[in-house]
C-alpha cells in the first residue's frame, strides 16, 4: 500500500470515526451518527470542502445533524401533518416542525450505521457503511418495510466519490425517497470571502411553496438572480433561498458547482442524473455555506396531486435495487 493512502478507525471530535486519506485529501465519517460525511479536506491547500461542527457544537450535533457535513435524508424534506397514504397503507411519522405541523428529514441521517468494510491500496481509500431495516428496528414503526441502505464513500486522484445503494428486503412494494442534505462551505478556503465566491447549478423550474413550505404543484417565476445562478452563475448570497426546483441536467450532467474566484478553483459537485430535483438552502444568505440538495422526488410526493414520473415518486418491488453515483472533486476554474 502506497504510504499515501490509508483508511483507519480515529475518533472525530470524541465520535466514532472511519478516516479515509489520499494524496492530498482526508474524510471522515460518523457510523453513529446517520452515516454523516462530516469531513472532506484537502490538507495540502488548507480547504475545508463540508461545513464540520466545531468541539462546542457536538453536543448539538448529534442531537440535530441535519445541517453539517452530508446527512442521509430518507424520506427528504417535508411530510404534511407527518402522514401519507400509498398501496393502501398509511405512513405516520413525528411531527418535528411544529411550525409548519410537518415532519422533516426521516430518519437515516440520526441512527446508527454499521461499518462494512474499510480499505486503501495505491489507488483509492474507502469505507462501505450499512443500515437494514426489519419489525425489530425502530424506524419500522414508521417506515413498515424491510429494506438495506448501503452507503460507499471512496478517495482517489478523482475526489469523493459517493455511491448509495437501497435494496427492499420485504416482499411488499416500498416507496423510495431520497436526498442528501449537502453542507458546502462557500467559500471553501480560509482567506476567501463570501464576496469570492460564484455558485452554479443545473436546476429548472422552482416550485411554487405555502407557507408551510409545501409545493402547490405549480411553478413560479424565477428572480433574475435565480436565472443568472443556473446560467453563468453569481453569489450564492444575492437573496436569501430555500427554494424547491426541478432538475435540469446539462451535457448528460446534474451538477452544482462553487467557484473561488480569488484562487481560481471550482468544486463540483456531480450528483447524478438520478435525483430529479433539488432543494438549494443558503442558510439565510449567511455567507458562509449553502446546502445544494439532491433529491429524488418532489417534497411532500405522496400528497401532491401531479403523476408520480413529474413528482420523481416511485417504488421498489421485492429484491430490487435503486443506486446512483456522486462525486465531489476541484479542478481549475
Amino acid at each position: 500500500m502506497s504510504n499515501h493512502s490509508s483508511a483507519y478507525e480515529q475518533p472525530y471530535q470524541g465520535e466514532p470515526a472511519v478516516w479515509l486519506k489520499y494524496g492530498p485529501y482526508e474524510a471522515a465519517v460518523l457510523p453513529g451518527v446517520g452515516a454523516n460525511l462530516i469531513a472532506y479536506r484537502d490538507t495540502v491547500k488548507g480547504y475545508n470542502f463540508l461545513r464540520e461542527p466545531q468541539e462546542a457544537e457536538m453536543e448539538e450535533f448529534r442531537s440535530s445533524p441535519g445541517t453539517h457535513g452530508i446527512p442521509v435524508l430518507f424520506p427528504p424534506n417535508r411530510y404534511e401533518d407527518g402522514t401519507f397514504t400509498w398501496n393502501g397503507r398509511r405512513y405516520s411519522f413525528p411531527i418535528n416542525e411544529e411550525a409548519t405541523n410537518n415532519h422533516l428529514h426521516g430518519f437515516l441521517h440520526t441512527i446508527v450505521w454499521d461499518v462494512v468494510s474499510y480499505d486503501a491500496n495505491e489507488y483509492y481509500s474507502t469505507v462501505c457503511l450499512s443500515v437494514s431495516i426489519d419489525d425489530s428496528h425502530p424506524v419500522y414503526q414508521y417506515w413498515p418495510h424491510q429494506f438495506t441502505v448501503k452507503l460507499q464513500y471512496t478517495l482517489s486522484e478523482d475526489g469523493l466519490q459517493q455511491q448509495v445503494m437501497v435494496r427492499n428486503e420485504g416482499n411488499d412494494p416500498m416507496p423510495m425517497m431520497l436526498a442528501f442534505h449537502t453542507a458546502i462551505n462557500a467559500p471553501f478556503a480560509p482567506e476567501s470571502i463570501a464576496d469570492d465566491v460564484t455558485f452554479r447549478a443545473t436546476y429548472g423550474q422552482r416550485r411554487q411553496m405555502t407557507e408551510r413550505m409545501l409545493p402547490t404543484g405549480e411553478f413560479q417565476p424565477l428572480s433574475s438572480w435565480e436565472e443568472q445562478l443556473k446560467a453563468d452563475g453569481a453569489n450564492p448570497y444575492g437573496e436569501v433561498m430555500d427554494n424547491h426546483y426541478t432538475a435540469a441536467p446539462q451535457n448528460g450532467r446534474n451538477y452544482a458547482e462553487i467557484i473561488d474566484n480569488r484562487l481560481g478553483e471550482k468544486l463540483v459537485y456531480d450528483v447524478g442524473t438520478g435525483y430529479k430535483h433539488w432543494m438549494i438552502w443558503n442558510s439565510e444568505a449567511s455567507g458562509a455555506f449553502l446546502c445544494p440538495e439532491p433529491q429524488t422526488n418532489l417534497v411532500n410526493a405522496p400528497n401532491v396531486d401531479l403523476p408520480d414520473e413529474e413528482k420523481g415518486f416511485f417504488s421498489l418491488k421485492q429484491g430490487e435495487i435503486w443506486e446512483e453515483t456522486s462525486r465531489l472533486y476541484l479542478i481549475q476554474k
